[in-house]
């Protein structure tokens, strides 16, 4: 079973973003420093009497008689679950599943978590492949919820060239979901973040179709002049305080820096208007980001602050990240090429970002060939191994690990704006040779920095002995 408390989530809406994109991000943080993961691509296809059985909680569905075709992060090792986690459709489409969140014991006494229903494990399953927008998605996954319950508290963020919408779970059966207005981001950290809700107004606010009925019912809105999702489900422990608050203060520090606020403060916005548009670097920045700049930093870069300091608060990038994706629906060229997957495994302070166009046939062997055993020929264990020689020494090789992902980076931009231009009469074919060449060389750099790492750390041994030196 995955233990709780995994992930940190950030949306931007496309007026808030540079070029005019949505954007839904994840890291997914699993639950222990090894977990191995794949990047696949599942094909369209028509299914009769087709149903899915959930390993995890044995709850059966039934399925539509058409799938899309779409991405997926499924686990390697499937015994539990395929948790397939984060994707976009052929219908540009995004989906994460999911950020594990709470709800307090007040409502899960009327609406507990039920062991037969639908979890992480099976909800982007369940949905990605047969949805058209990002709207479509809450209602899907909400009527799922509502029908067969969960056993856990999640949130799923979904998006398309438009909309980025947030669902929360909320007990059992329970959910509401909100529209993040398009000139604002959000980050969410492990706890329930949606506030006021209109749920007379369903083109930015949607719920279960008993949510209003049920919190009058049971008493459960402390501030009855408003229905605050938050206050009515959430949950406002110390453990919020020091687990999840601290990485939306970062977020909010990085993005609206003349906005004082402190790392505990449980009344910060979900929603807020950036300082200046956000670009995928910035998104980028965050999700690889761990206190960087302030004395929370465990690696105690550029700040000074006591061990104390360095071990307060969750960082975002730490060691048991296993796979980031950055669902960027893009609005400024033609809708065959429009969607990105982004791509990271590993430690995200240390790995680079690859850009996969969704719109494909097939992805490239060295990121869906991940197994239970370590092997460097696989970008997941990879960048594992990279995290494991580089934390011990990190003021050493930080020089090294910031100019290889920068240049990544620049490549990276440089080769997404030459496969824009591909004109083929197979678009899919031409996007996956395009992303196959782009990731050959985003591997080929990775291997070049593994090299250097290695040969660099034969060198700092504190068993390194001269004859004469001490005489």
């Amino acid at each position: 079973m995955k233990k709780s408390s995994d992930c940190t989530e950030i949306l931007v809406g496309k007026a808030a973003s540079i070029d005019g994109s949505t954007i839904v991000a994840r890291n997914e943080d699993g639950y222990g420093p090894i977990n191995p993961i794949k990047f696949v691509v599942h094909a369209a296809h028509d299914q009769t009497q087709a149903s899915f059985t959930s390993v995890t909680t044995g709850v059966t569905v039934p399925l539509p008689k058409h799938a899309y075709r779409y991405t997926a992060t499924p686990q390697a090792d499937q015994s539990d679950g395929q948790y397939e986690e984060a994707g976009i459709n052929e219908l540009n489409v995004g989906m994460s599943a999911t950020e594990t969140t709470a709800t307090n014991a007040r409502v899960l006494g009327y609406d507990p978590l039920v062991n037969d229903g639908i979890n992480e494990e099976a909800m982007l399953t369940l949905v990605l492949p047969y949805i058209k927008t990002a709207k479509e998605g809450v209602q899907r996954l909400g009527a799922l919820l509502e029908k067969y319950g969960t056993g856990e508290c999640n949130s799923i963020a979904f998006n398309d060239h438009n909309d980025v919408w947030l669902l929360e779970t909320a007990g059992g059966h329970h959910w509401g979901a909100m529209r993040l207005p398009d000139d604002t981001y959000a980050i969410v950290p492990n706890q329930t973040v949606v506030q006021n809700m209109d749920l007379t107004d369903s083109d930015n606010f949607l719920g279960a179709t008993d949510l209003v009925a049920f919190v009058n019912k049971y008493h459960l809105n402390p501030t009855p002049d408003t229905f605050n999702f938050r206050e009515i489900f959430g949950t406002h422990g110390e453990d919020d305080a020091y687990y999840n608050t601290p990485r939306t203060w970062y977020g909010q520090k990085l993005f609206n820096p003349e906005i004082d606020q402190q790392p505990t403060d449980q009344a910060m916005p979900m929603v807020r208007k950036p300082s200046k548009q956000l670009a995928i670097e910035d998104v980028q920045t965050f999700l690889s980001s761990h206190y960087n700049g302030t004395p929370y930093d465990p690696f105690g870069t550029y700040a000074s602050g006591s061990e104390a300091d360095q071990r307060k608060y969750r960082p975002i990038a730490m060691d048991r990240n296993q796979c980031s994706s950055i669902l960027q629906i893009r609005n400024d060229v033609p809708a065959d090429r429009a969607a990105i997957q982004w791509v990271a495994m590993g430690f995200f302070a240390y790995a680079p970002y690859m850009p996969f166009f969704t719109n494909i046939n097939d992805t490239p062997t060295d990121y869906q060939n991940a197994g239970a055993t370590v092997n460097v020929d696989n970008v997941y264990w990879l960048n594992k191994t990279l995290s494991v020689l580089i934390e011990p020494h990190w003021h050493d090789y930080a020089e090294a690990v910031n100019a290889f992902r920068n240049g990544c980076q620049s490549y990276a931009r440089g080769r997404v704006a030459t496969t824009d231009t591909v004109a083929s009469v197979d678009v899919p074919t031409a996007l996956t040779k395009a992303n196959a060449e782009t990731a050959g060389e985003i591997s080929k750099r990775t291997h070049q920095l593994f090299d250097e790492i290695v040969k660099h750390g034969l060198n700092l041994s504190k068993t390194a002995w001269e004859k004469g030196q001490n005489l």
